[in-house]
């Protein structure tokens, strides 16, 4: 593997200005975690929502599928052209602090994020490590979008390590003016600094060159925009198409969150008491309220033990804690390394799934980040839920280094990073 490390520019991004309207009315979350019909209610929000761009709508009376991404662009061009979105005059770096609680816990934190240009390298220059799994037909629609935009039109999430907090000390310490404080529904607050001195910025791209940077959240569109630039061909100079739009954390940063990701079954082959018998071998099972499934499970992980909370219909479910962990590792169905065969979500999916269940594929269950929501779920007519712990970054960056990846929505982290902050066209560069 070459070890080349990352290349990060200031750059000239576009803001929503006041000829847009209220900010807090543009903004909307990432076009991956949006229903229909959230996505319609952001758009009803202002004219100028980023899911007007991000998620152009398909009329009825389209000659093809593909006049929504010609729509997308459109609008780009017209927000520039009326005022709405403004170019910065002196490229920047924009710092990007978000203040947020951990659902069900009082401590405010804080995360920090520098908001950048990156140079796109193919994985297998290890310099981006991916640590999840992605599918084609979602990349097919991020490349339709930035073809016909030529525009980042959201910050995807990198991670880079930073044992003594070198870059996280000069990203917050660098001179900057606040250009954007708002808060959302969840209640996170967004604040964005702009940074444009230019010995700052400086010294945030050398520290930065000696990095390799981790796919948080956004391998979809990291992958389209590989793509998109191998479209272009050699070139002798650095052109638009090498660069792409990332908010980077440090791995350091006490605001940095993983949340799990609970599975609600739509279908359940056997009954509970068949299902306890086929954990009971590899699992201790104990008798836990459904509401308090969350709180036990996370008790035992701080003492160290890998466990998942079963919810099932009648208000009782149980925990399943793993007996031993390699023994259980061994029935995952792969030659993967210790650490990825004992993960959760590998357990979950290969073995109780798959070994135990029979059920195999991604159609038989949901995903929900809200424990509440799978109890409810359970109490509502599905058959089973799980909830589960998250991994840590240390699992993910491990993997990753290791050229492994989880099993697609292993990770969660929180909050996510709000569209509509700032874009950047390659038009710009």
């Amino acid at each position: 593997m070459i070890s080349d490390m990352a290349t990060i520019r200031p750059f000239h991004g576009l803001r929503f200005s006041g000829t847009a309207g209220e900010l807090s009315t543009n903004v909307a979350p990432p076009y991956d975690v949006l229903s229909q019909e959230e996505r319609d209610a952001f758009a009803a929000k202002s004219p100028c929502n980023i899911v007007h761009l991000t998620l152009p709508e398909q009329n009825a009376d389209d000659r093809s599928k593909f006049v929504k991404y010609a729509r997308s662009a459109s609008r780009l061009e017209s927000w520039r052209k009326e005022g709405a979105l403004a170019v910065e005059e002196k490229p920047a770096f924009y710092r990007y602090r978000q203040f947020f609680n951990i659902p069900g816990h009082p401590e405010r934190l804080e995360r920090l994020a520098l908001i950048a240009l990156i140079k796109v390298e193919p994985y297998d220059k290890g310099v981006v490590l991916p640590h999840e799994q992605t599918f084609p037909k979602h990349k097919e629609d991020r490349l339709r979008i930035l073809e016909a935009t030529r525009a980042h039109l959201e910050c995807i999430f990198g991670l880079y390590e930073d044992d003594d907090r070198e870059v996280l000390d000069l990203v917050r310490t660098a001179p900057s003016e606040k250009v954007a404080d708002v808060t959302t529904d969840d209640g996170v607050q967004h604040v964005v600094e702009v940074i444009t001195d230019a010995a700052a910025n400086k010294q945030i791209v050398e520290a930065m060159a000696s990095q390799k940077v981790w796919i948080a959240d956004g391998h979809h569109r990291y992958e389209t925009a590989c793509t998109f630039r191998e479209m272009k061909g050699q070139a002798n100079d650095l052109i638009p198409e090498d660069f792409m739009m990332m908010a980077f954390s440090s791995m350091s940063d006490p605001g940095l969150v993983l949340l799990p990701t609970h599975r609600i079954l739509k279908t359940m082959p056997v009954s509970d008491e068949e299902l306890k018998a086929k954990l009971t071998p590899h699992f201790s099972l104990q008798e836990c309220p459904n509401s308090e499934l969350m709180k036990s499970i996370e008790a035992k992980a701080e003492g160290g033990a890998r466990s998942f909370g079963v919810a099932i219909p009648g208000g009782t479910g149980f925990t399943a804690t793993v007996n031993d962990l390699a023994a259980l590792g061994k029935l995952v169905d792969s030659d993967g390394s210790d650490r990825l065969q004992q993960l959760d979500v590998t357990i979950l999916h290969d073995v109780i799934f798959g070994e135990f269940l029979g059920l195999t594929g991604l159609d038989f269950f949901g995903y929900t980040r809200d424990e509440q929501e799978a109890v409810e779920a359970v109490e509502n007519g599905a058959p089973l839920a799980i909830l589960m712990n998250p991994p840590t970054v240390e699992d993910m960056r491990q993997i990753a280094l290791g050229g492994e990846k989880m099993p697609q929505k292993s990770t969660f982290y929180y909050p996510k990073i709000l569209s509509g902050l700032v874009l950047w066209s390659l038009n710009d560069f």
